[in-house]
């Protein structure tokens, strides 16, 4: 019954950091008749060979989608976005679409910056820098996943994907995780109720081509340091998923490591209680959760306030 179907989608999901089936889209799209909306505001400039998004990435022919709509403000650092389709869209959009018809132009820089990068990409500047900074992008994140899942993290998203989500699941250890790292020079971006399900809270980390090896490792070895502490590491092997899904339903672990205001929700509690619950986590396969058995600090995390601020997160 339905005359014009679209399929909506984005690149790489900004909350979850998994890649869309593109190829499987496209062949869902040619057998049913549909449209298909591709979003690659976190994609564009940071997957494929030379930064032209997902339909590099997956050998999609670009004209197989039939809106491309894409961000200037990420990956070009400049202000502003695109959509690309057909000429009869675009003429369109530009008789009908409230927001280029109210909008003002983009100033003179804008424009340069974005034109800069786009030439800056496609090696027409005379150099490699853009396609080095595109593989240092990709190193850089498959690098960090690659360390965070061996501390034994649960990483959402997939490889290439810059954007790492940390799950955390208890909605009251976001406070704690982002002051925490906030005071070891790392802004982190957590996420809680109501932008994700009351039990699916998440910090987010999103990786940069111009962090280095020692900003990457630094990041590290605080979120190591403070998740282990609290008992995050829900994907170790020596943790099987039923305990997990246990811990969930239990208060968090650790809480007696971070003074009240680290957060507000659950930061109280007696010293008879505080001891109950290591011995709970104790028997879960947590280990020693005082923090007195975590992995020792770096000089460079001890020395946090030296540091330059990392940003893990956009």
């Amino acid at each position: 019954p339905w005359k014009k179907v679209i399929i909506v989608v984005e690149g790489i999901y900004s909350m979850e950091g998994e890649t869309t089936l593109l190829p499987e889209l496209v062949a869902l799209k040619a057998k049913y008749k549909a449209y298909l909306y591709l979003d690659e505001a976190h994609s564009i400039g940071c997957m494929g060979a030379s930064g032209r998004g997902l339909c590099e990435h997956a050998g999609v022919n670009p004209r197989d989608v039939d809106v491309l709509m894409g961000t200037f403000t990420k990956s070009f650092g400049s202000a502003g976005g695109y959509i690309a389709g057909s000429k009869q869209l675009i003429a369109y959009l530009r008789r009908h679409c409230p927001a280029h018809l109210y909008a003002t132009s983009m100033a003179p820089g804008v424009a340069q910056q974005i034109i800069s990068a786009i030439r800056l990409m496609q090696g027409e500047d005379g150099t490699d820098r853009g396609a080095r900074k595109i593989r240092q992008l990709k190193d850089n994140s498959n690098y960090f996943r690659r360390r965070l899942q061996d501390m034994g993290l649960h990483v959402l998203g997939d490889w290439d994907s810059p954007i790492m989500p940390i799950m955390v699941y208890h909605l009251c250890y976001i406070s704690g995780i982002s002051r925490r790292c906030l005071q070891r020079r790392i802004a982190m971006v957590v996420v809680g109720f109501p932008a994700t399900a009351l039990l699916m809270s998440r910090c987010r980390v999103c990786i940069s081509a111009s962090h280095t090896k020692v900003d990457l490792d630094y990041a590290l070895e605080v979120i190591y340091d403070i998740c282990s502490k609290m008992g995050l590491q829900y994907a170790a092997k020596q943790l099987p998923w039923p305990w997990c899904w246990l811990r969930l339903l239990l208060c968090p672990p650790a809480l007696g490591n971070y003074r009240p205001e680290d957060s507000s929700s659950c930061g109280k509690g007696s010293s008879k209680g505080s001891s109950v619950r290591s011995w709970m986590w104790a028997l879960l396969g947590c280990g020693d959760v005082s923090g007195k058995g975590c992995k020792a600090h770096s000089a460079a995390a001890a020395a946090g306030k030296a540091q330059p601020l990392v940003t893990a997160a956009a």
